[in-house]
């Protein structure tokens, strides 16, 4: 009969795991041979310490690793490839062997070296299958991988996501004002979860409105109903379609998010970008949508050269620069706020900061201060009230 060490290096479905950790460290303990004393305290440390990094129980940190990966079960639940009952099987003997290794708690080595102080963790009595089931129900919405365990991501230089690790967490509920505009986002991103069918989207308007934040606050707020963001540079835009390849079969719905973007009028990524948003040889798939901000209205830094330049059809030059905006279905207009906002937004920021006072006297520093800062807008307000909660 196998020992629990050599049942591990048979694992198919959840070989990865033996690839991180604890599960890599608790193979290594095993395979040490115990009468190398200095290897047997290195390898029992190194899993004491993976452990206890991981929570200090076991069984909670194999769990959490079974869904992490994508393996021949999860793509059989999600595209039906592969035998179901061999897989089956192969499923029920992996978990028998992980629960085997779940309640494995160090004692006998901890015998054979005659130290019983050495640190210990908990084991687990983790319904292992029925936890992997479960995760397996949920996977459309909860996903596999980094992207079970994080919602927003940027793109690496490989044009590989790479996950924030602490993500800007305010909620629709956070922001105040441009109650139209941001549910136009919310209904059009929602239709995108749904199956429904849903537009690019070009959110353009004057600085400091919440253009950002109202893509980030719409990512949270669907996070658990399987979005994820990803945010994209311009200068990235020419890694478009390896990264839309690499997420088309992903069960997960993808929002590639482009922060204030705006082009030359000769900017050779802005063709790169217009051919994928009309549909080229690389079209996005059904579980991406592109979602763009920008100060300007058709994201070109227009010149009066371009207006009255040397082509002979300036009406097609024109085309040309007009002609990107007009491929993104949704175009959310978010003005500057005018007073009546402005008001608004001041007083229930300084109301949620518990700023006391009179609120005219408020209002009239408030408007002073957008005057010194270029205009009324949300960041204005907010900036005006951080001031005002630090004494300056």
């Amino acid at each position: 009969m196998l020992s629990l060490g050599e049942k591990l290096h048979t694992l198919i479905l959840f070989r990865f795991m033996t690839r991180r950790s604890p599960l890599m460290e608790l193979s290594a303990l095993l395979d040490t041979d115990t009468k190398d004393t200095l290897a047997l305290c290195d390898a029992y440390t190194d899993l004491a310490q993976a452990v206890l990094e991981t929570g200090g129980n076991l069984g909670d940190a194999l769990e959490e690793g079974m869904a992490e990966e994508e393996n021949l079960y999860s793509r059989h639940i999600l595209y039906g490839t592969g035998d179901a009952e061999t897989l089956e099987r192969m499923l029920k003997r992996e978990i028998r062997i992980l629960e085997d290794a779940e309640r494995y708690d160090g004692s006998d080595v901890r015998l054979l070296l005659g130290d019983r102080t050495l640190p210990a963790w908990q084991t687990g009595k983790n319904d292992l299958g029925a936890a992997y089931r479960t995760w397996m129900e949920k996977i459309r919405s909860r996903g596999f991988g980094i992207f079970a365990r994080y919602r927003m991501f940027i793109l690496n230089g490989a044009g590989e996501p790479e996950p924030i690790l602490h993500p800007d967490p305010q909620r629709l509920t956070d922001l105040i004002g441009y109650d139209r505009e941001r549910g136009l986002v919310l209904a059009n991103t929602e239709a995108f979860l749904n199956g429904r069918p849903a537009n690019n989207m070009l959110l353009y308007g004057d600085a400091g409105t919440g253009k950002s934040s109202t893509v980030k606050a719409v990512c949270n707020e669907l996070a658990d109903r399987g979005l994820r963001l990803i945010e994209l540079k311009k200068t990235q835009l020419y890694l478009l379609p390896k990264l839309m390849d690499v997420l088309a079969l992903n069960p997960l719905r993808f929002l590639l998010f482009i922060d204030d973007l705006t082009f030359s009028s000769d900017d050779r990524d802005f063709c790169a970008l217009k051919a994928i948003l009309e549909g080229g040889v690389n079209t996005r798939g059904s579980n991406i949508l592109i979602c763009a901000t920008s100060n300007h209205r058709h994201m070109v830094k227009e010149t009066v050269a371009d207006r009255t330049g040397e082509e002979i059809n300036v009406s097609d030059r024109m085309q040309e620069i007009v002609s990107l905006s007009a491929r993104f279905g949704l175009t959310v207009t978010f003005v500057r706020a005018d007073a009546g906002l402005y008001r608004t937004i001041v007083l229930e920021l300084a109301a949620r900061a518990g700023l006391a006072g009179e609120e005219e006297d408020l209002i009239r520093e408030a408007e002073a201060f957008a005057i010194r800062a270029g205009g009324r807008n949300p960041r204005t307000a907010k900036h005006f009230i951080e001031l005002k909660l630090s004494g300056l």
